[in-house]
């Protein structure tokens, strides 16, 4: 008895030992292939042409238009707070089809950063939209899903490659400006295609919906989520960018969550956007609103209090900078 328990104590080891052997590399490997960016030039903004940017028809042109023909419906999207759709118009392209009031603010806060030089997604607001199957709906929003475009995943506000950038602090007063209180990493897109400079990974905030309202009402655990709102011009327009400017930092008007990634904002790094945003016409501000199917009287609220913004970060960085 005591030679066969010695036995099945041995087969026992033996077999656990085996299979830790075989099994436990594969884990490992398939754990770091899952967090793994693919190879490519990590990307978020690019110098353009701000002059020249058609911030109606967006970072998709004209030939990008969805083909409203014929509307195929595929599957309804899991995930996220608004009902989407995937579905494929008359010529063949596929998009995601989000419904609710997310759809008129994301549209104009894609065009307004993609103006500038960032990365974005590729979207439309179609006024009326019929998706066989589902009814007729007003105000969707349709954002690309190109064939040339992987999706791979997502990417942190507090660990990136831009981090300590111009164009990275640039993205986070636009995200002030935009009044976008929905920060958080599962709404960053990494995008890999071959662009300019051949294979490319473009860091991209993927959902913009939740812009142009008011913030929380404080900082406070949790309850910071009173009081927000989304697509308000008139509440939109009351809001401020910057609050003070301090021993060379600009302290944002924000409050809600990661509210500390924030904090780290220089009157350098204000006064890079500010050069850029000062390049956006009147028009193409319009424009942007105008294609989010906003009516004449809320595109009117919403411009000026872009500009105003605009204007505010211009006077602060002036300001600051030639007091240095």
């Amino acid at each position: 008895m005591l030679i066969k328990g010695n036995l099945l104590k041995l087969f026992t080891f033996f077999t656990i030992f085996t299979f830790s052997l075989t099994f436990a590399p594969a884990q490992k490997k398939s754990k770091k292939s899952k967090n793994a960016v693919p190879p490519g030039k990590a990307v978020m903004w690019e110098k353009v042409n701000i002059a020249r940017r058609d911030t109606f028809y967006g970072p998709g042109g004209r030939e990008m238009q969805p083909d409203l023909s014929r509307i195929t419906f595929i599957k309804k999207e899991t995930g996220g707070h608004n009902t989407k759709y995937r579905i494929k118009d008359g010529s063949g392209k596929v998009w995601v089809a989000k419904l609710g009031r997310e759809a008129q603010p994301e549209t104009a806060a894609v065009r307004l950063l993609w103006a500038l030089g960032y990365k974005t997604e590729i979207v439309y607001l179609i006024p009326t939209l019929t998706i066989p199957g589902k009814g007729t709906f007003k105000n969707v929003r349709l954002e690309a899903r190109p064939e040339n475009y992987e999706r791979l995943g997502n990417w942190d506000w507090r660990n990136n490659p831009f981090k300590g950038t111009n164009e990275f602090q640039g993205l986070k007063i636009m995200m002030v400006l935009l009044h976008n209180w929905d920060i958080v990493k599962v709404n960053n897109t990494l995008l890999g295609t071959i662009g300019r400079n051949g294979r490319e990974v473009q860091y991209v905030v993927g959902d913009l919906g939740r812009t142009f309202g008011r913030l929380g009402n404080n900082n406070l655990p949790v309850i910071y989520r009173l009081g927000r709102t989304t697509g308000r011009p008139q509440q939109y327009a009351k809001s401020i960018l910057v609050r003070d400017v301090e021993n060379g930092k600009i302290e944002l008007s924000y409050k809600g969550k990661l509210r500390d990634i924030f904090k780290d904002v220089t009157v350098s790094n204000g006064r890079w956007l500010a050069d850029l945003l000062l390049r956006l016409e009147d028009r193409q501000i319009e424009d942007a609103f105008r294609a989010a199917n906003y009516s004449p009287s809320d595109i009117a609220i919403l411009k000026n209090a872009v500009k105003a913004k605009i204007d505010e970060l211009d006077e602060a960085t002036n300001q600051n900078l030639a007091m240095r």
